[in-house]
């Protein structure tokens, strides 16, 4: 080590709520959630005192999370920094009063939201002294030593600054090709409350879909790497003996990884994780759906996944550059199926290039395929909009057409003019109605209220209207080709009071 050992406080910072977005999962990776943890875990090993502050978690305010940085005085203050939907003033406050207080040497933010946005993030944030881009480990620990022994982070690999005349200086990160030479992640109390214990058995993804950020969070050559089995299982034998959890979730991206290789190396983990008698979770792609791997996952304890579907129409699918089929999509669901998995999927149905034709077969799709039985999954896909993010091949697309409609003044977020005036407007009905739902649901589906003895029926009859509601609105609209802004009002109006009807005395807080 180059200087002597430093404290540094590693904040996951507080976020509001926005109920305009309660749905949208995909502004940051899943993934995400263990960047803190990773990086925590490497600075430990060179032998820092590390200290992580779950503000979100934890429902902490600025002013407890001072309290504990007055406490710990630390050199080193990094901050998490999740997806901004705006300037997040109280963020940018706390580290300005941190800044003025000389609390701490330097300030620095990571994870997938500062490394794709690093430039605005630096104008936007003063305070930041730097900012890790990509895979935190090896810079943020070259970041330490360097801050340690007092000289300047200028020119490490892996970390944005200013220079003295306000341009942003940087150098590419160095990529971290065997994850299994990283320490394992450091969890808090707070993790470990969650239903499942995250595990990251992967990073990065072989495929290049233009919706997608992962490869420019990632970088590299190679695409995807892969811990060893021997590895992710020594580290949930870890986690067992420490606290007896055995459901798991692995938050990969792309679970299998590419080829032969991926679906032999899925075979070897299961048959390693079939004695130890747990539960686990995956995603992946549906051209990664084999029956004979999947069977073995199924035997050694995965209940759920995640797939990217994304869209029932070929057209669709080659626009987002997906490198899979509607015949896979069919297929991966009837492979899950077979092993009594009823998978969650990841569906657009509103793209920006969709036709009315488009979505009438994506509609057909979800149709054909029992995709539209389940009131969580059915409100997703009827609404889902394609979400453009800073970083993906669409977003730079999609500017340079004069097609992106920023969001907000961060630069990072956008939505799309659509092609289609029509596909335009019954996007804006199914938003704003789904939005009325997610929030009419939000107890029940967070957890916080107990739903009633009854609730199958009443949400197979909410289910039905949305189904009903997105049918009758798609026919008007291949009829009349628009609606009139009251027209839709109208449909949003009536769909939404007889949501709150239905819903209405029917759920009870839970005591």
């Amino acid at each position: 080590m180059a200087g002597d050992p430093v404290k540094i406080l590693l904040i996951e910072h507080p976020r509001d709520f926005k109920p305009e977005r309660c749905n949208d999962i995909a502004n940051t990776p899943l993934s995400s959630c263990l960047v803190s943890g990773y990086a925590a875990g490497m600075l430990q090993s060179r032998g820092h005192e590390v200290e992580i502050v779950e503000g979100y978690l934890e429902k902490l305010q600025y002013s407890d999370i001072l309290a504990i940085a007055v406490s710990f005085r630390p050199d080193i203050v990094g901050v998490h920094m999740v997806y901004q939907w705006g300037r997040d003033i109280k963020l940018s406050g706390f580290l300005l009063s941190m800044k003025d207080s000389g609390l701490c040497r330097h300030i620095t933010a990571y994870g997938f939201y500062p490394t794709v946005a690093f430039r605005s993030v630096l104008n936007n944030f003063s305070a930041l002294d730097s900012i890790v881009l990509g895979e935190p480990e090896n810079p943020f620990a070259e970041l330490a030593e360097t801050v340690s022994s007092g000289k300047s982070v200028a020119g490490i690999a892996g970390v944005a600054v200013r220079s003295g005349d306000g341009e942003v200086l940087y150098n590419r990160p160095d990529v971290p090709q065997n994850p299994d030479t990283l320490p394992f992640p450091v969890r808090t109390e707070a993790l470990y409350r969650l239903n499942e214990v995250n595990l990251l058995g992967s990073r990065g993804c072989y495929g290049s879909c233009t919706f997608c950020y992962i490869n420019k969070y990632y970088g590299g050559a190679q695409r995807w790497r892969g811990r060893g089995p021997e590895n992710i299982t020594g580290e949930i034998n870890e986690i067992i003996a420490e606290t007896g959890k055995r459901e798991f979730y692995f938050t990969d991206p792309n679970f299998f990884g590419p080829g032969r290789h991926g679906q032999e190396r899925a075979l070897r983990l299961a048959s390693l994780l079939k004695p130890l008698k747990i539960k686990f979770g995956i995603e992946g792609r549906v051209n990664d759906i084999h029956d004979k791997t999947i069977e073995a996952l199924v035997d050694a304890g995965l209940r759920n996944i995640l797939i990217g579907l994304e869209s029932g129409r070929n057209e669709s699918l080659r626009r987002m550059n997906k490198m899979t089929t509607v015949e896979q999509n069919e297929q991966a669901l009837r492979t899950l199926r077979k092993h009594g998995i009823e998978p969650n999927v990841g569906f657009i149905m509103f793209e920006p290039d969709s036709s009315l034709e488009d979505v009438r077969t994506n509609f057909e799709f979800l149709k054909r395929n029992n995709l539209l039985n389940n009131l969580p999954v059915t409100a997703n896909v009827l609404y889902h909009h394609q979400i453009i993010l800073e970083g993906t091949q669409a977003y730079s697309e999609l500017a340079g057409g004069g097609r992106l409609n920023l969001l907000n003044d961060t630069g990072y977020e956008g939505s799309a003019y659509f092609k289609a005036g029509s596909v335009s407007c019954l996007s804006g009905i199914m938003r704003r109605i789904t939005n009325h739902l997610f929030q009419k649901m939000d107890g029940v589906w967070s957890g916080r209220v107990i739903a009633p003895p009854d609730s199958g029926r009443l949400y197979e009859d909410v289910n039905n209207l949305l189904v009903r509601t997105f049918d009758d609105a798609l026919c008007g609209l291949e009829a009349e080709g628009t609606f009139s802004a009251v027209q839709e009002d109208e449909i949003v109006e009536r769909t939404n009071r007889q949501i709150s009807e239905m819903l209405a005395v029917r759920i009870k807080k839970q005591e």
